[in-house]
């Protein structure tokens, strides 16, 4: 829920009112006191709010947090004179609730984090990446010898670029382009398989 705020307000000007006016006003159900002590407040509170939490986006979210809850609970505050204060102490509060429970960022040696991913596919999608496979072979058996080769040794043997211009005795630029006619001439043999 975001709090919005109309710039103008009719009839009267509500800058000369007394922030104890606006809340008695805002406690009886005013909007237009409650939008006044909104843009009275609002920069200090983002202020604490980034204050506490060090993070823009996260003080932003909370500002509008506070206002909310605030007003929620203005029919609670028994001294109007105490606005200001019991606006802070919701900010604190708020502040303190939300670092202690963000999680903590943890660090993960990478070869454990490799241990630990599994992948959850259903059986659909392995009837699936099957029969793609089944597709891509088939269609690697269609092409031309060349073209063949240079996918094989590309993606499925994992050579680079450089080896590849070693053992093709071509250079870097001819392996890109012969890689990239190649991919297209598959990407047109699995069509027509697809098509079939």
């Amino acid at each position: 829920m975001t709090l919005t705020v109309s710039r103008s307000l009719p009839y009267e000007d509500l800058s000369l009112t007394s922030v104890v006016d606006l809340v008695i006003r805002a406690q009886d159900g005013d909007r237009s006191a409650q939008e006044q002590l909104y843009c009275r407040f609002q920069q200090h509170v983002l202020s604490i709010a980034y204050k506490r939490l060090g993070n823009w986006d996260e003080a932003q979210e909370l500002s509008q947090d506070v206002f909310i809850q605030a007003f929620r609970r203005l029919s609670q505050l028994q001294v109007p004179e105490a606005f200001g204060g019991w606006l802070r102490q919701i900010v604190h509060r708020m502040a303190i609730n939300r670092v202690t429970r963000r999680p903590k960022p943890m660090s993960m040696d990478h070869e454990i984090l490799e241990a630990t991913v599994t992948c959850h596919s259903d059986p659909l999608d392995a009837v699936l990446s099957g029969e793609q496979k089944l597709q891509v072979h088939q269609g690697l058996n269609r092409l031309g010898d060349l073209d063949r080769k240079t996918l094989v040794a590309f993606y499925l043997d994992g050579q680079s670029l450089n080896q590849m211009s070693d053992s093709f005795e071509a250079p870097i630029g001819t392996i890109k382009r012969r890689l990239h006619v190649a991919r297209k001439r598959l990407a047109k043999e699995c069509e027509l398989m697809q098509a079939i």
